[in-house]
């Protein structure tokens, strides 16, 4: 990849409404090189989507947990995901190597609903579950270096 291509990514990581005038600018092209470039990445599968950074405390959703997910019989289907997709709590999910197969991030609003939430994992998912609660987050979606 080139290096104005990391740059034209770096910047829209930070920054995805940033214009292509603007990343123009930042990058010494022209807009219009920048909005083939832009495409370019798009078409290559290296810029996904944009979205927005949501303040999940003013959302509703101030509690982030981490819950590790052990199923308890390893000869079942490994279609955890599948299982736990309708959960709105879960933010992501990702497969992981160690003892646990998978670990969830959630999102939500009190304690209880942290109780509430294993509890609809466990059922939905017939696992083991392991579970870390967020006290702060000092940085999080750092931009591409």
């Amino acid at each position: 990849m080139e290096k104005k291509d990391r740059e034209i990514l770096r910047l829209l990581a930070a920054d995805g409404r940033m214009s292509y005038t603007d990343l123009g600018k930042a990058t010494g092209l022209s807009t219009s090189a920048v909005h083939q470039r832009v495409k370019r990445l798009e078409q290559r599968g290296l810029i996904t989507g944009y979205g927005a950074t949501v303040d999940h405390a003013a959302a509703g959703r101030p509690l982030t947990a981490f819950i590790s997910i052990t199923p308890f019989d390893m000869s079942q289907p490994d279609d955890y995901p599948d299982r736990l997709r309708g959960l709105a709590e879960i933010e992501s999910c990702w497969s992981v190597a160690g003892e646990e197969s998978y670990i969830l991030k959630v999102r939500v609003g009190t304690p209880a609903d942290l109780e509430e939430t294993l509890g609809r994992i466990r059922a939905l998912a017939n696992v083991a579950t392991r579970t870390t609660i967020v006290l702060s987050t000092p940085y999080e979606n750092r931009p591409v270096p």
